[in-house]
């Protein structure tokens, strides 16, 4: 097993559960009496958090609306698809 199958391995899971995380933050968002700091929603605002904190300095809600978990999901999607998809770095890597 070589060190790009083990990344893969490794990053395509880690990827997909960020960005489904990210997803359910988006849905949260729609429910401002959701109380993040109460189970079962800090499941999903406890691992997600640290990403937006310093996203949101550079990205203020724009007409109210916080729009940084997009950005993640883009973010996330765009690295997944880059390393492990049908074209991917990794995945070429592997092949060779």
């Amino acid at each position: 097993m070589t060190a790009t199958s083990i990344a893969s391995l490794i990053l395509g899971p880690l990827l997909g559960v960020l960005i489904f995380l990210f997803i359910f933050r988006i849905v949260l968002t729609w429910y401002p009496q959701a109380d993040g700091t109460r189970f079962p929603f800090n499941l999903v605002v406890v691992p997600t958090e640290p990403f937006l904190i310093p996203l949101r300095k550079l990205v203020p809600p724009i007409g109210g609306v916080d729009i940084t978990p997009i950005v993640w999901v883009g973010i996330f999607s765009f690295l997944r698809e880059i390393l492990l998809g049908q074209q991917g770095l990794l995945t070429m890597l592997n092949r060779v």
